[in-house]
């Protein structure tokens, strides 16, 4: 579950493209600080991946985690991971 990361030289956000690559899993979506936790979906693909993307702005960290089909789950190559007490469990980390 791959995170791309392309900084932009025009403004202070890094275009972050989520790819999560589930064949069985019906809808995924992207939440965390970065928006307000209000769940992104991805677009599923011919190939049973699941991708989207968005600009965050840089000089910060955000918690974020992937709902598949209604269950939250971590991204595995996430930059790094903190403990959340509101959830009672872990939450992927994104560094920009």
């Amino acid at each position: 579950m791959p995170i791309t990361k392309q900084f932009l030289k025009s403004k202070p956000e890094c275009k972050v493209t989520f790819t999560v690559l589930d064949t069985e899993a019906n809808s995924i979506a992207v939440a965390g600080d970065f928006n307000d936790w209000e769940k992104a979906e991805l677009k599923k693909l011919k190939n049973g991946s699941f991708k989207g993307a968005m600009n965050i702005p840089v000089d910060s960290t955000y918690e974020f985690k992937y709902s598949v089909d209604g269950e939250w789950v971590n991204e595995p190559e996430a930059d790094g991971f903190k403990w959340n007490e509101f959830a009672g469990a872990e939450n992927s980390v994104l560094s920009l």
